[in-house]
């Protein structure tokens, strides 16, 4: 009875309310709770007064945690393990997925060839992904760090980073 639960407020997730408009739209903060209700009932776990902005996806919610006041960002794409702590930012158009492409055998077409082993990712508190992140297997980012529009991240950074570019490198500390 549960799974069958879980598929309908799935279906009705991804049929509708991922769709909802958000801030400024009038009524926004209805919209706001209704998200947080569901996906609240979907995910493996979900932290008080958690905002999840339109055109999010997470595949069935299974493997995300998501600490309290954290924000998963308009049309970000969450795919696997994926650990985020308290007081998240995301901004729009993140993605952040823990597998890839197996690429090794150069004599197998790369779509014959299937996923990497799936790497999780861990998200500290009171960290802020700007808009377009792309964040890749096995990273952990600490807690207190920013990490710059646009980034491609491939690699774990200490709490209190400022991480920016194509890869992402240490721009500087935040202490």
């Amino acid at each position: 009875m549960k799974l069958k639960n879980k598929h309908l407020l799935l279906i009705i997730y991804y049929s509708l309310l991922q769709h909802l408009p958000m801030q400024p739209f009038p009524g926004y903060r209805f919209f706001y709770a209704l998200r947080f209700y569901f996906v609240s009932r979907i995910i493996k776990y979900c932290g008080k007064s958690v905002i999840v902005k339109n055109k999010c996806t997470f595949g069935d919610g299974s493997r995300l945690s998501v600490g309290n006041r954290s924000q998963l960002g308009q049309n970000a794409r969450l795919g696997g393990t994926i650990t985020i702590g308290d007081d998240v930012l995301m901004g729009p158009d993140v993605v952040i997925m823990t597998m890839s492409h197996e690429f090794s055998d150069i004599h197998t077409p790369i779509n014959l060839q299937g996923s990497t082993e799936e790497k999780p990712i861990i998200i500290g508190n009171d960290v802020w992904i700007g808009t377009r992140v792309i964040i890749l297997p096995g990273v952990t980012i600490g807690d207190h760090s920013v990490i710059a529009a646009g980034a491609v991240v491939s690699k774990s950074f200490p709490p209190y980073s400022i991480i920016g570019g194509v890869p992402a490198k240490l721009i500087k500390n935040r202490t």
